[in-house]
C-alpha cells in the first residue's frame, strides 16, 4: 500500500492519533533563529559634505523623482528642468514650483553653473543626451536602461574617454533598495563565503493604482515599442544584471542564453511581457527572470526577490513586500553555519546620493563603478539582441 492510501485508511478508522507524532510530520529544523533591526551607520547622521547644482533634462518616466531625491539627499540643489511632455511638466511643476522650467535642452546644456544633468526621457534617447551632456563638460545620470544599442554604448565609452566625465546609470533596485544595500555589506564582509550565484526574480505590474505610471494612467505609446524602451531584457533586466555583477564581483561575463515572449498582450504584438536569461561571469553564475504579470492583490508593483548563494551560506532579499506576512519591504534573510537571521533593513541609510555627489566633486567612482555600469548595459543589450523569441500556444 502506498503512503497516501495508508493515511486514508488509518484516518477512516481513527488510528491517526495513535501513531507517533514524528511519523509523517515535516522536519521543522532546530537551528538558532535571530530577528534583528539594522541601524544606520553613525557617520551618515551628518549633513552632506558636498553640494552641487543639477538639472533635469527629460522626465518621460517617473523614476526621475527617485533620482532627484537621491541627489538632494547627497547635497545636490536642483536649479532647472526641461521636459517635452506637457502632462509630465504639469506634474513636475506641482512638486517643484520653485524650480525654473527651461525652454529647451540647450538652455540647460549651455548653463556653465550646472554640474550634473539627469534624465528619464524615452529610453532609446537617453544615451544621445548623455553624450551631449558630457561634451558640454557636465556629468550625467540616466534612468535605466541608460543605453539601448551597442552603437550607443561604443559612442558613450568613446566620449567618457575623451571628456573624463561620469556617465551614471540609476540601477535603483540595487542603489535605492535598503535591503539590497545591506546584502552588499554582508557579502563584502564574507558573511556567506564566496558568492557562487545570484538569482533575480523581477515581476512588474503594467497598471497600478499608484506609482510610476501616474496613479493608474495608461502607459505611453513608447512603453509598448521595444525600439524605444529597449526590450524587456534591456529595460528592467538591466537592474538585475547590475546586481549579478556587483554581488559576484564579476568583471567579465557572457550571456549563456536568453529568451523573450509576448504571452498575453496580442493588442501590442511587439511588446514583451516575459523574458529570462542565464549569465556566466568570471566570478560567478546568474539567472534573471522578468515579467509583467504582477496581480492586483499583491498591493505593490512587484514582488522582487534576490537570492545570493555562497559557499558558506545564502541570502534572500524580499525587496518590496513579504507576501501574506506583512506589506513591509526591505526584508533580508541570511542563513550560515551557525544561525538563521531575519534583518529588517528599513532604518539604514542609502549611500548612493551622497557618494555620487562626492564623486562629481572629487572625480572619483565610489557610488558606482563606471566599468560595471557599462558592462551591465552591454550584457543586457546583447541578451536582448540575441534572445530567442518564443511563441506560446494559447
Amino acid at each position: 500500500m502506498d503512503r497516501r492510501s495508508f493515511l486514508q485508511t488509518i484516518g477512516s478508522v481513527g488510528l491517526m492519533g495513535a501513531l507517533p507524532e514524528s511519523s509523517f510530520a515535516a522536519h521543522t529544523g532546530s537551528g538558532h533563529i535571530v530577528h534583528e533591526i539594522a541601524q544606520p551607520a553613525q557617520e551618515t547622521d551628518a549633513k552632506p559634505s558636498h553640494t552641487i547644482r543639477f538639472a533635469v533634462c527629460g522626465m518621460s518616466h517617473d523614476h526621475i523623482y527617485g533620482m532627484i531625491g537621491a541627489i538632494q539627499r547627497g547635497g545636490g540643489v536642483m536649479v532647472a528642468a526641461y521636459g517635452a511632455e506637457p502632462d509630465k511638466i504639469a506634474v513636475f511643476r506641482k512638486r517643484f514650483p520653485d524650480v525654473k522650467v527651461a525652454s529647451s535642452e540647450e538652455e540647460i546644456l549651455n548653463d556653465p553653473s550646472i554640474q550634473l544633468v539627469m534624465s528619464s526621457k524615452i529610453a532609446s534617447e537617453r544615451a544621445a543626451l548623455g553624450i551631449k551632456v558630457m561634451k558640454h563638460g557636465k556629468d550625467y545620470l540616466s534612468d535605466k536602461p541608460g543605453i539601448t544599442t551597442l552603437e550607443q554604448l561604443a559612442e558613450v565609452r568613446k566620449t567618457i574617454a575623451e571628456t573624463k566625465r561620469i556617465y551614471g546609470i540609476m540601477y535603483s533596485e540595487l542603489l535605492e533598495v535598503k535591503a539590497a544595500v545591506k546584502a552588499g555589506e554582508l557579502v563584502q564582509a564574507g558573511a556567506i563565503g564566496r558568492v557562487i550565484q545570484t538569482i533575480n526574480i523581477a515581476p512588474h505590474q503594467i497598471m497600478q493604482k499608484s506609482g510610476d505610471n501616474g496613479g493608474g494612467a495608461p502607459r505611453p505609446d513608447w512603453f509598448w515599442n521595444p525600439d524605444q524602451y529597449g526590450g524587456i531584457l534591456c529595460d528592467i533586466g538591466s537592474h538585475q544584471v547590475d546586481q549579478f555583477l556587483y554581488y559576484t564581483g564579476s568583471t567579465k561575463a557572457e550571456i549563456v542564453e536568453s529568451q523573450i515572449a509576448n504571452i498575453a498582450h496580442p493588442e501590442h504584438p511587439r511588446f514583451q511581457d516575459f523574458g529570462d536569461m542565464v549569465l556566466r561571469g568570471n566570478k560567478g553564475f546568474g539567472y534573471v527572470r522578468l515579467d509583467w504579470f504582477t496581480p492586483d492583490a499583491l498591493g505593490t508593483w512587484g514582488d522582487g526577490r534576490l537570492f545570493i548563494l555562497g559557499t558558506q551560506g545564502y541570502i534572500e532579499v524580499r525587496k518590496y513586500t513579504d507576501v501574506a506576512v506583512k506589506p513591509q519591504g526591505n526584508n533580508l534573510f541570511i542563513v550560515d553555519g551557525k544561525q538563521s537571521r531575519y534583518i529588517d533593513c528599513n532604518n539604514i541609510d542609502l549611500p548612493f546620493g551622497p557618494q555620487f555627489v562626492a564623486d562629481i566633486v572629487n572625480r572619483t567612482h565610489t557610488a558606482q563603478d563606471q566599468e560595471q555600469a557599462l558592462l551591465a548595459a552591454e550584457l543586457v543589450i546583447t541578451a536582448q539582441k540575441n534572445a530567442k523569441l518564443v511563441h506560446m500556444n494559447a
